[in-house]
């Protein structure tokens, strides 16, 4: 069984790790393949992945959106949010799905049980491919506001004028949404801000975070992303990157093959593994 993961770049990804533990889990022989393809040369690659013998693929920044012209079919979730992370391929047609949302709605529920409520104010940073699925899923927990901000404010204009649930949704700015921040119960990074190499860098200042409020940053290398630890400082609680991660591909994994699989074994190992790297795997915020 052939899959794999189109991106760029792709240097860093745990996803062909997190999928040999699921096909070692139903015993099917697989390979996950990363298929790193240049902005310039997207079309021509994507022409010759169609005649390939994969089963289905995965999408990261920043194709999620350019994907859906080259479906033959999108599900009706993925249509509404406009943005596409798994492809199944089936009698040599492509399908569209999204399972960015749902993984990470299933991580923040599993970590802070009673955070997601009618009472609940959150803010998502960014407005581009991963952050149409959390917002969509988000809008399904009947939160009392969500607001949407990004560096570009026309697109999270454009990304909260969707709105699909009664919740009052708004669009900010980077800088007022640095300025709001201690309004929010919930805080979703959803860019690229941040990622090694450049894990010096993060999209706003956490300095004026609520206390207790919880800080999810979907980048996953660094585990500490600057954000969390700015964010910790400062009192809140944190989720980290690579929780969304795993069960986005769980929920990709079940599409692929129809069989369902268990996420708890590979969470486990996957922190085993970053402590065997000695990176610091615990409560305490390392130091900015």
């Amino acid at each position: 069984m052939e899959v794999g993961l189109i991106g760029y770049p792709l240097g860093h990804s745990k996803s062909p790790w997190i999928h040999q533990h699921f096909f070692d889990q139903i015993g099917i022989k697989g390979n996950y393949h990363l298929i790193e393809i240049e902005p310039s040369e997207f079309d021509q690659a994507i022409n010759n992945l169609k005649q390939s013998q994969l089963v289905g693929f995965n999408v990261t920044i920043p194709y999620k959106e350019k994907i859906i012209p080259y479906l033959d079919e999108i599900s009706p979730d993925a249509k509404r949010i406009g943005a596409v992370n798994t492809v199944v391929c089936h009698d040599k047609k492509w399908y569209g799905y999204n399972t960015d949302g749902i993984g990470l709605i299933t991580a923040l529920k599993n970590n802070y049980p009673n955070l997601l409520t009618e009472n609940t104010s959150a803010l998502i940073l960014g407005a581009g491919g991963a952050s149409r699925g959390i917002y969509f899923s988000l809008a399904n927990e009947h939160l009392s506001e969500i607001a949407i901000a990004n560096r570009t404010i026309s697109r999270a204009e454009n990304l909260a004028a969707l709105n699909p649930s009664q919740a009052k949704v708004f669009p900010l700015s980077f800088k007022e949404a640095e300025a709001k921040l201690s309004q929010f119960d919930l805080i979703i990074q959803t860019t690229s801000v941040g990622m090694e190499p450049n894990d010096n860098q993060q999209v706003i200042d956490m300095s004026q975070i609520k206390k207790g409020a919880v800080v999810s940053d979907i980048v996953y290398q660094p585990f500490w992303t600057r954000l969390l630890k700015d964010a910790k400082s400062h009192g809140a609680l944190v989720h980290h990157g690579h929780e969304m991660l795993i069960y986005q591909a769980k929920h990709a994994f079940e599409l692929w093959t129809d069989k369902e699989v268990d996420a708890n074994p590979v969470l486990v190992n996957f922190l085993k593994m970053m402590n065997d790297k000695n990176i610091g795997i615990n409560n305490s915020a390392p130091k900015i």
